[in-house]
């Protein structure tokens, strides 16, 4: 949903205690419409606020999330950083009732004398922007320039006079109107559903909020405003307590999830949904937001971005099993080699028997139990001697295909299991770091055309790692190379491997310094392995454990592929917060 202006000004309030008088140091932008602005404070005290002009997502929120910024920083982050970078927050300002913020800052120019500049953050539909303004209110610059051919009500270009949007006609303020207008405007509406003649009279309120008021005031959010069983006093009565919940600086962050799937979010528990849908009290309004936007923004981009090669590796999958299939149907076929050995030496102790010509040879059959008859086919046109020589080579080439067949099948095997791995590491790819990884792997193993160019060398990506309760670092490959460096290379022979066991995963190492982990080391790394698997989705997964001197590259493997003895085995539950929870965030 997108963020109504009542909600809004609850994240203001918020924001308001935690960052006015915090200084920027540093500004970035990651995305075309997200500006980032790190925070400092006094001592270490340091935060990021997340400012989204985005359609559909815009925002602003402090967040904890890591961004990928783009090697050349485009136009409108630099002029932010020229006048904002060292600009103290002086105050944050809501237009009333509508969804603008305006940041403002006290800067010093080059010649150290000071100045204010402002922040505006416009989140309007199809007009959200993002607009510098200097101390007497001009437009310095902002992140999309609109003329007036665009909009004939107002243009936002460098060098004009900044001025609020305009308000949205026919709507009342829902935080200045009074009971007796309210009860007018109900006596006077026309035949609409109740929650969309509120969405319709009102400013500030989201569809959301307006069923959820038909709710709360009669347990049936479908009634008509005409319809209202006791012309509309529930309804006065629970719009004024919602009212009063804003004004009060009562509201509260409230997130709606379907099976740990964020769905909406509001600033007041959402009740409406009763049982069909979860409602968690979130810690606060940014962590709501980050959690409902950036999280879940970042990974709808990274599927886009992997869809490409999760296709190129479903295409594979599939041309990987239709050969199997060839090759097994090819491998019953030669499970007739022994008959045909058996009817060359049938043919060759009879020989003395038959003549030329004949299509047909019934022996007797010395290789059954019971010394039964057995009809042999011949060609007329051999001889009893090429006859025989004919079922020889068909057993003799048989006999060499299975062998070729049997190598080629296992080959084909391990080679499904390197492609299916792959995907399941493609589907839970984080960033898109990670996605150039398994892309480089995939360039590697020749599932991807090598395209050389001269790049930049990029730093190379690390493992997760993890800090148990008891203390222990704990690390987790994020794709098969890195899976391959983590076990047979850094880790030492006497630490503790793990493996989800029998599905695709991650390897995951206890660092144990040659000593056996406890059992809440043990259960937690094996919490790790569960999760960072195809059975993440599982109650129960079962995960093996052995020490890293047990387990050997499989000869002729690809990467992340290894073979593993002497281990035992343990029953771990994937757990999405847990692991979050241990795991150490890279600076």
């Amino acid at each position: 949903m997108p963020l109504d202006a009542l909600c809004l000004s609850a994240v203001k309030n918020e924001l308001a205690e935690q960052i006015i008088g915090m200084k920027t140091d540093k500004i970035t932008q990651p995305e075309r419409d997200v500006i980032v602005l790190s925070l400092r404070g006094h001592g270490s005290l340091s935060s990021k606020l997340l400012i989204s002009a985005g359609p559909g997502d815009s925002r602003v929120h402090l967040t904890s999330h890591k961004f990928e910024n783009p090697q050349t920083p485009p136009m409108f982050c630099m002029l932010l950083r020229k006048h904002l970078t060292g600009a103290k927050i002086i105050d944050i300002y809501q237009l009333p009732s509508d969804r603008v913020l305006r940041l403002r800052f006290e800067a010093v120019t080059s010649l150290g004398i000071k100045t204010e500049k402002s922040l505006i953050i416009e989140m309007i539909g199809q007009l959200t922007n993002i607009i510098l303004t200097d101390e007497s209110g001009l437009i310095i610059d902002c992140l999309r320039r609109i003329g007036g051919d665009f909009n004939n009500k107002r243009s936002v270009l460098p060098g004009l006079i900044y001025r609020d949007p305009p308000r949205q006609e026919g709507k009342n303020d829902p935080l200045e109107i009074s009971k007796s207008s309210f009860t007018d405007l109900i006596e006077n509406a026309p035949d609409l559903p109740a929650d969309k003649w509120l969405n319709s009279t009102f400013s500030a309120f989201s569809p959301l909020i307006c069923r959820e008021l038909i709710w709360r005031a009669y347990k049936n959010p479908d009634l008509r405003i005409l319809s209202l069983p006791d012309t509309g006093e529930a309804l006065i009565n629970e719009f004024y307590t919602l009212i009063e919940q804003i004004k009060s600086g009562s509201a509260e962050p409230w997130l709606i999830s379907d099976k740990n799937i964020p769905k909406d979010f509001s600033f007041t528990q959402i009740k409406q949904y009763e049982n069909i849908f979860e409602t968690i009290r979130a810690e606060s309004f940014s962590k709501m937001l980050d959690d409902f936007f950036t999280c879940s923004a970042q990974l709808k981009r990274i599927n886009q971005k992997s869809s490409s090669t999760i296709k190129l590796m479903n295409t594979a999958r599939d041309r990987q099993i239709r050969k199997l299939a060839s090759q097994k149907s090819e491998m019953e076929d030669t499970a007739k080699r022994d008959y045909f050995r058996e009817c060359g030496d049938l043919i060759t102790a009879n020989i003395h028997l038959m003549t030329k010509g004949q299509n047909t040879l019934i022996a007797d059959d010395f290789y059954s139990e019971n010394n039964e008859k057995r009809k042999i086919e011949l060609d007329p046109m051999k001889t009893p001697q090429q006859n025989s020589a004919k079922y020889y080579k068909a057993y003799t080439k048989a006999k060499n295909a299975r062998k070729y067949l049997e190598e080629q099948i296992k080959s084909g095997e391990n080679e499904l299991e390197y492609i299916e791995s792959v995907t399941e590491q493609l589907l839970r790819t984080e960033n898109e770091h990670d996605l150039n990884d398994i892309r480089n792997e995939l360039m590697q193993t020749g599932y991807i055309k090598n395209r050389v160019r001269k790049t930049e060398k990029k730093a190379e990506s690390v493992p997760y790692k993890f800090i148990t309760s008891s203390g222990i670092t704990v690390t987790a490959g994020k794709n098969n190379v890195q899976n391959d460096k983590l076990t047979l290379k850094t880790a030492s022979k006497s630490d503790v491997w793990m493996h989800a066991k029998q599905i695709h995963g991650t390897h995951v190492i206890i660092h144990s310094n040659g000593k056996d982990p406890d059992e809440n080391t043990l259960y937690e790394a094996a919490v790790i392995a569960a999760y960072y698997s195809a059975a993440r989705s599982d109650s129960k997964v079962p995960v093996d454990y052995t020490l890293v001197k047990n387990v050997k590259k499989s000869p002729g493997g690809r990467p992340g592929m290894v073979i593993y003895n002497d281990f035992k085995t343990i029953i771990a539950e994937p757990n999405e917060a847990f692991v979050k929870n241990i795991m150490v965030h890279k600076k």
